[in-house]
């Protein structure tokens, strides 16, 4: 059946939710596991007042930040999975929009299915995470098992 499952996480209790699912199916296959965190770009122009957006993208500081906040979900993340006897990859995608970065990282591994929750984060974080699993669903070739 599925032989390498890609889960998407953000951190949120609900991704928590989508992650222990994928990991029990994961070990009831006896499939690989993938887990992936997307960091979506950094609006450009946010500090524009202060006259360091852009340079500040381009810094090993802004990459370091990323790589650090990421790494707080992730961790965790393949913690989970040991716990549960599995072994996971961990990836983080830096500065892509979740749906690509989720997208890619599924055929750039293989993936024969991903596992996602149906929305991210809380405020209007939560409403593009939610139109970011409609697009998963729409456009990848991959079939997706979306948790709720």
């Amino acid at each position: 059946m599925y032989k390498r499952i890609l889960i998407a996480t953000d951190g949120s209790e609900l991704s928590e939710k989508g992650l222990l699912k994928g990991l029990e199916l994961a070990k009831d296959l006896n499939a690989e596991v993938d887990i992936v965190t997307v960091s979506e770009p950094w609006a450009v122009g946010m500090y524009d007042a202060m006259g360091w957006s852009v340079g500040y993208m381009n810094s090993p500081e802004y990459k370091a930040d990323r790589e650090e906040t990421a790494q707080k979900v992730l961790a965790p993340a393949r913690a989970t999975a040991e716990a549960q006897g599995l072994r996971a990859n961990v990836v983080h995608v830096l500065d892509r929009y979740a749906a690509d970065g989720i997208i890619d990282t599924a055929v750039e591994r293989n993936s024969d299915l991903i596992v996602m929750t149906s929305h991210g984060r809380r405020g209007v974080t939560r409403v593009l995470l939610g139109s970011q699993t409609a697009e998963v669903l729409a456009r990848s070739t991959v079939p997706v098992l979306v948790i709720r």
